[in-house]
């Protein structure tokens, strides 16, 4: 599995927020105390294009993969993004929200 220890560039964070699943993901685990399990991050979509979903955040450096097992947790990468690009996260996830 791709996992990067940086932050992509600001196109492809955008690009990975724009998708309503990806967004949904990420607000979850923006308001979850500890790592999610992968289960917990979709309902309405395959395991397969869940799959590609984690692997678009976690290439864009927004999620960090911890595998357990069948099932990976996942958690964001908040402090990393906001080093990246200060106030995007909250932004996105304020707008989402509404």
């Amino acid at each position: 599995m791709t996992q990067t220890d940086t932050v992509a560039d600001l196109q492809s964070v955008l690009s990975a927020l724009a998708d309503p699943v990806r967004l949904e993901m990420v607000r979850r685990l923006a308001g979850a105390t500890e790592p999610l399990a992968c289960t917990a991050l979709y309902e309405t979509v395959t395991k397969a294009t869940a799959s590609h979903h984690f692997k678009i955040l976690r290439e864009a450096g927004l999620v960090e993969r911890i595998a357990e097992g069948q099932c990976a947790r996942y958690d964001l990468r908040s402090d990393a993004v906001d080093d990246a690009y200060p106030g995007l996260l909250p932004s996105v996830l304020a707008a989402a929200n509404k």
